[in-house]
């Protein structure tokens, strides 16, 4: 599992809720007007070149008159700090100011695990200091997941798991990371996609997945309504991808197999693909959801499933003891 990947995707989708969640004290200046921009990280390595450093995710964001401040923001899912180096953070932010030009740099480490952690480097003499650098340090094991249970910030939502709760509470995190995800996310696509975030961060139990579907069957229902409407989506999206992909492969092959016969079978494919891969997707994330991670041998299965075998199979997540009974032919 990659968590600096995980949380590179969460900041770039969602950057100023990203701000204003692990860098509290500087959201505020960071208004309406502002544009928030990642740097991509191969501009990094053509213009720092051996100076590059592998760090997550620099935001850069600019006003309309002119100003520009490059925020840097950090994963770091060890505390060590064997893994943490204050040092090599300091040296990435340098290297940044003198890249953008710009004094108005903000480096923030986001600590995903409990532990100790370096908050300042000091450099200088008896006599002076010649450098004091500090940096915003949110570390999300220690703060409480009840003060966010109703956030209005869709990344706070998502964190949920990662903060302190009560063992006892751990079930009422992750419906309140899910209603908050399905509140808050209009996008069906991102919607899917943090599913899985949520998922792995709580790492539930089986035993667990079982009591939340009984503890919170509305929140269960209301994923299975936006499952069942975004496998209509797909639907609709691979009839779409079927005509435009059928068109043009129909236009191509008709030149020397006949138009009618490229046009028909582009069209077959292209609906049969779009179906496929729409409602595989849902299916793989229904089924996480309920039992946990799936074996290969079953990730296969669906992936090579046919549409209306797949669509069936959504049909039986609520109802299936387990797996195999899910996946029954």
């Amino acid at each position: 599992m990659s968590h600096d990947q995980n949380f590179k995707n969460l900041i770039c989708d969602y950057p100023r809720e990203s701000i204003s969640f692990f860098a509290a004290a500087e959201a505020q200046a960071v208004d309406a007007g502002a544009r928030l921009l990642p740097i991509r990280e191969e501009q990094l390595k053509e213009r720092l070149g051996e100076r590059f450093r592998e760090l997550d995710v620099p935001l850069l964001v600019e006003w309309p008159d002119g100003r520009r401040a490059a925020l840097l923001f950090v994963l770091e899912e060890e505390t060590d700090a064997a893994r943490f180096s204050i040092h090599r953070l300091a040296h990435y932010c340098l290297d940044l100011a003198e890249l953008y030009a710009t004094e108005r740099v903000v480096p923030v480490v986001i600590f995903l695990r409990p532990g100790g952690f370096p908050t300042r480097l000091v450099l200088g003499s008896e006599t002076r200091t010649y450098l004091d650098f500090h940096y915003i340090a949110c570390a999300l094991k220690q703060i409480p997941a009840r003060d966010h249970l109703h956030s209005t910030n869709l990344v706070a939502r998502l964190n949920l798991p990662n903060m302190a709760y009560a063992p006892q509470d751990k079930l009422l995190v992750y419906a309140q990371a899910l209603r908050g995800l399905l509140e808050l996310e209009p996008a069906p696509e991102k919607r899917l996609k943090y599913i899985d975030f949520i998922d792995i961060y709580a790492d539930l139990d089986d035993n667990e997945r079982q009591l939340y579907t009984r503890l919170y069957p509305q929140e269960v229902t209301a994923m299975t309504g936006f499952a069942q409407r975004f496998t209509e989506q797909g639907r609709d999206e691979g009839r779409q991808q079927g005509r435009d992909e059928g068109l043009q492969q129909g236009r191509d092959e008709g030149l020397q197999q006949g138009r009618d016969e490229g046009l028909q079978q582009g069209r077959d494919e292209g609906l049969q693909q779009g179906l496929q891969r729409g409602e595989a997707r849902i299916v793989t994330a229904l089924l996480r959801l309920r039992f946990g991670d799936l074996p290969a041998a079953y990730r296969e299965r669906i992936e090579t499933a046919d549409a209306d075998t797949l669509l069936r199979w959504s049909e039986r997540v609520l109802t299936a003891a387990g797996l195999d009974e899910a996946l029954a032919d």
